[in-house]
């Protein structure tokens, strides 16, 4: 029996982890949830689950849920960052799965790993933001990192076949998102909900729209960089529309190795929490007959320039994935709020990033007081270009 703190558990990476454990009581059990606002559906959770722990955001978020589960249940109720550091540490659980949406999962997951879990990690931000530390603190506290991200599991899963040694290059695939065939031109018109139309996917809105921009593939580029300890030059980004090659490896003989299935966030997921076994899931299989054709282009970088901006910033290093991070999460909500256009968010992201001097060996605080200063000074650049 594995047992499961999950963090982000009111989210798609959540959901359908609960679902995988509801389908396997004997494998999983639930020792404690984290989630943000969405009370009706972590109150589900809870009475279908039975946590041990859970913690929210905010504290009026904790009261409105004591007063909804009253007496019936006696679960702990905790609150703010604290809270969710101590349900993210809870002795009684084997793995960790983190899947808070952007840098709110950064410490979580480090309580996670200072109190010795291992991570099942769809929290792509965490290595964005603090790669180098988290990746040696699970190297001192030798526990493992297991990716959840469907490409980067598929990177895992490949690297199963060869040693990390005889690595040449990662390839990273991408949808191209619902405005893979827009021009430039159709690119200053589009909606938000033209741009939530994720062809593919099913995911949140922050994920989808970074997906349309190209971004979400930079801040993929940054995450590989960090979980497979290679050079930002060796890792590559391919669009493949029909999401059905994860991604691939390519080993120094030129045996080329890709991890193939449905999309379907439950298969990787599942790998990750049973890791190194698999389990059979409800996931459609795999028709290639049915499939015809695999296509492969390279990506836009005139249309899409988040790519490169992500890029840099990554080989920049040091405090500018966070600022690159913080810069994108403040201009996504702002395209969300209508206050700026879809081809706004890398206009803000390149400004805030030109008057970011990184510091090239950061510690926790500084890149927290990183993060802080950019979202201030994304919100003036904003400000600017709306006047």
């Amino acid at each position: 029996m594995k047992k499961i703190t999950l963090l982000g558990s009111t989210g798609s990476i959540g959901c359908s982890t609960l679902d995988i454990v509801e389908k396997n009581p004997d494998l999983f059990q639930i020792e404690a949830l984290v989630a943000g606002e969405n009370i009706k559906k972590l109150y589900q959770q809870i009475e279908k689950f039975r946590p041990k722990v859970v913690a929210v955001k905010a504290k009026e978020t904790a009261l409105k849920l004591r007063s909804a589960l009253k007496a019936k249940n006696r679960v702990k109720i905790l609150y703010d960052i604290e809270g969710m550091r101590e349900a993210a540490s809870f002795p009684s659980a084997d793995i960790v799965v983190s899947a808070i949406s952007g840098s709110d999962g950064l410490i979580p997951t480090l309580a996670a790993i200072d109190a010795g879990k291992d991570i099942a990690l769809a929290n792509k931000e965490t290595m964005v933001l603090a790669g180098e530390i988290v990746t040696q603190k699970a190297m001192k506290k030798r526990i493992q990192i297991i990716p959840v991200d469907s490409e980067h599991s598929a990177i895992f899963q490949c690297l199963q076949a060869g040693s990390r040694k005889h690595l040449r290059r990662i390839i990273l695939t991408a949808s191209g998102g619902p405005f893979f065939h827009f021009t430039a031109g159709q690119l200053q018109k589009v909606t938000l909900m033209q741009t939530l139309q994720h062809p593919k996917w099913k995911m949140g809105k922050k994920i989808t729209i970074d997906s349309a921009s190209m971004m979400n593939k930079g801040l993929e580029i940054i995450e590989a960089k960090w979980l497979f300890n290679v050079d930002m030059k060796d890792i590559d980004v391919l669009i493949h529309p029909q999401s059905i090659i994860h991604s691939m490896v390519e080993f120094i003989d030129g045996a080329l190795l890709a991890q193939m299935g449905v999309p379907d966030m439950k298969i990787p997921v599942a790998y990750a929490l049973t890791y190194p076994d698999r389990i059979p899931i409800n996931a459609a299989p795999l028709n290639l007959v049915k499939e015809k054709t695999l296509e492969f282009y390279e990506p836009d970088h005139g249309r899409f320039p988040c790519l490169d901006i992500a890029r840099q910033a990554g080989m920049d290093g040091g405090t500018s994935p966070a600022v690159l991070n913080a810069a994108d999460e403040v201009a996504v909500e702002a395209f969300i709020q209508n206050k700026i256009r879809f081809v706004d968010i890398p206009v803000v992201i390149e400004k805030v990033l030109k008057k970011h001097r990184p510091i090239k060996r950061p510690s926790l605080e500084d890149i927290l007081d990183a993060d802080r200063c950019a979202r201030l000074k994304s919100y003036a650049t904003i400000e600017r270009m709306n006047h």
